[in-house]
């Protein structure tokens, strides 16, 4: 299991650094340039522009001797700060809620998902599949609007600016984990009726098991599978 594990990771880091290196050449064959606008500057402004942010060296030398080695220089939007230095102080923030997000659409999506296989054709599953539904058709920015319109401006439950409290991460995590979660419900329901039709889990009621430990110690083991390959990527 170790092994698997830092196998796992080291082919994402080496998913990471094929997708960056691609990106880098790509972007570097699009024609035009970051200092192209409505407003023509003349030649001489524009590569004195590519001497100081390095764009005058050859594009492998600007992969080698920088990207490669995490120097990606100046930032064109904010002045004065590196590339770097802007990832550095937003990536946490992004890692921060990512992780939460992901965390609460297993919490929540895998068990719905399994409650509305074992209630099938009841009102539950019913239910559960509408939710499903919306959470995946609406935006998520749609259900950020409405979540600060409702419970920060109207009821004025939470915060509507800033992380600096634990209440401040609720709504952000929430509207981030909508579609996440939805799409788990639907993906565990669907795996767990598969599974529940298996003959090895009629086997295992006609053995005596209760509903409970053929439920999650049999059925879940093997539905869960489809999930865990969807959480990689998400």
């Amino acid at each position: 299991m170790g092994k698997y594990i830092l196998k796992r990771i080291a082919l994402a880091f080496v998913t990471i650094w094929a997708v960056a290196t691609i990106t880098f050449f790509l972007m570097n064959l699009v024609p035009g340039g970051p200092f192209l606008s409505e407003k023509a500057i003349s030649p001489a402004a524009t590569k004195a522009l590519e001497a100081k942010y390095g764009l005058d060296k050859p594009m492998a030398e600007r992969y080698i001797s920088d990207a490669a080695h995490g120097d990606f220089g100046d930032s064109l939007k904010q002045r004065g700060r590196t590339v770097m230095d802007i990832i550095a102080t937003k990536f946490p923030v992004s890692a921060r809620l990512g992780g939460m997000a992901v965390v609460l659409a297993l919490c929540v999506g895998v068990p719905l998902g399994v409650l509305a296989a074992y209630k099938r054709g009841t009102f539950i599953d019913s239910l559960f599949s509408v939710i499903a539904t919306c959470g995946i058709a609406v935006p998520g920015f749609v259900i950020c609007t409405l979540l600060l319109y409702v419970f920060g401006v109207k009821l004025q439950w939470l915060p509507t600016l800033g992380l600096k409290s634990a209440q401040s991460y609720i709504m952000p995590v929430v509207a981030l984990a909508a579609y996440p979660t939805s799409y788990i419900m639907r993906l565990m329901r669907s795996s767990m009726l598969d599974v529940l039709g298996q003959d090895y889990m009629r086997t295992a009621k006609a053995k005596g098991l209760s509903q409970k430990v053929s439920l999650f110690k049999h059925a879940l083991r093997n539905a869960i599978l489809p999930v865990i390959t969807y959480v990689g990527p998400m």
